[in-house]
């Protein structure tokens, strides 16, 4: 892809998403879908337009049966009524690492994701195993 055609976009505090043009400047991102025309499809119409786009395919029933759920550091943290000050604290990951989890600027590796998961299925245990207490 040539650089003249490169959109380069930026995501902000606030969730939204702007346009970085050459010159270092920003513009609200352009809204380049046609809401009318999709509000006005039925949902077979809508079904079909997905199917035929190979990167808009919904999961089949199977796909979505072996998909490996991972849980989200976010909703774990929260489903324990934690804080992150206290969720990091207690399960030992750095305070900067989980925001940056939660906050999307960066995605667990597979040794972080596998302990997330972990501590979602028994999370006492994993509180007491640091602790160094015995069951």
């Amino acid at each position: 892809m040539s650089e003249e055609n490169t959109i380069v976009a930026k995501l902000l505090s606030d969730g939204s998403v702007v346009q970085v043009l050459p010159d270092g400047t920003t513009q609200p991102f352009p809204d380049t879908m046609d809401w009318d025309r999709l509000r006005a499809m039925t949902d077979e119409e809508v079904t079909a337009a997905a199917m035929s786009d190979p990167d808009a395919r919904p999961m089949t029933p199977e796909q979505l049966r072996t998909a490996r759920r991972v849980p989200r550091a976010k909703t774990l943290r929260r489903a324990l009524s934690l804080t992150q000050e206290e969720f990091a604290a207690r399960y030992h990951i750095p305070l900067g690492t989980l925001r940056d989890w939660e906050q999307g600027r960066c995605e667990p590796d597979q040794p972080a994701r596998a302990y997330l998961t972990v501590i979602a299925h028994d999370p006492e245990g994993v509180k007491q195993a640091l602790a160094g207490k015995h069951f």
